[in-house]
């Protein structure tokens, strides 16, 4: 892509600037953020896991500087430029407690100077995660009285869920307790994707905006009687099929989930 092609990081934020006051279009800048693949800005070579990212001051702050693509980050450096790739949640997990702010694409559409405060609070969001419990649905009903924003963030996140399950149907329930509720119920999980398929959920809940929200979420197998039900009534999200690539030596820093990177 040439660096004049608008990103999902530059729509999300150009919504957001147009609308100050929206705080739904702010959790959505967010929550792109998030999710983006972002380049950091280095000083160096990264040496195994550790790197060392270009610390720059702005008046009394300090920040580290990343774009969403590396045509940017390599224009604004006038040339070839160190960097460690990583997602903006591994970022600002990695940027938790240190008291740095992001420079976000400097000189593009979505430029914006992200103060520590701001990095540490989508840091502590996005390590929230949803309570585990164990209940029963009774009743399978088809969803009613959802917002259409909560509709659009899940659709968004589940698309970048690639392979970790065939699909999801979204249902409302009566649980054997008389408790109401509705399910996100993620069929044919790949093992291990439970965390972060409940996590993805619970994340596109919250930047959603939706207030008192809640929404539960299960992991079932195609051949599970109740999948018949939720096929029936539930609102069906296909989630892309993907191969996970294997990990290799040299992969770059922050690229697999399982070991973000560390400063050094």
């Amino acid at each position: 892509m040439t660096t004049n092609e608008m990103t999902p990081l530059d729509r999300a934020h150009e919504a957001m600037e147009a609308a100050p006051d929206d705080d739904a279009l702010r959790l959505v800048f967010y929550e792109r953020l998030a999710d983006a693949e972002l380049f950091l800005a280095l000083t160096g070579e990264p040496e195994g896991d550790a790197i060392s990212p270009q610390v720059f001051p702005v008046e009394d702050q300090e920040f580290v500087l990343a774009f969403d693509r590396v045509e940017r980050l390599t224009e604004f450096a006038e040339g070839a430029a160190a960097y460690a790739v990583l997602s903006g949640r591994n970022l600002t997990e990695m940027l938790l407690g240190q008291g740095v702010g992001l420079a976000l694409n400097l000189g593009a559409p979505s430029s914006i100077l992200m103060p520590s405060e701001a990095v540490e609070w989508l840091a502590g969001t996005l390590s929230e995660g949803p309570e585990e419990v164990e209940e029963t649905p009774e009743e399978i009903l088809a969803p009613t009285g959802l917002p259409e924003i909560l509709i659009t963030a899940l659709d968004t996140k589940l698309a970048i869920a690639r392979g970790l399950a065939r699909m999801a149907y979204l249902c409302a329930v009566r649980y054997a307790g008389g408790r109401r509720s509705h399910l996100l119920a993620f069929v044919d999980p790949i093992p291990g994707a439970e965390p972060a398929l409940a996590r993805a959920a619970n994340e596109a809940l919250t930047f959603s905006g939706v207030e008192a929200g809640q929404m539960d979420v299960g992991f079932f197998q195609a051949s599970d009687p109740v999948c018949a039900s939720f096929a029936k009534v539930g609102l069906r999200f296909d989630l892309p099929e993907h191969e996970r690539a294997e990990k290799t030596a040299g992969m770059a820093p922050g690229m697999d989930p399982d070991t973000p990177p560390r400063l050094c």
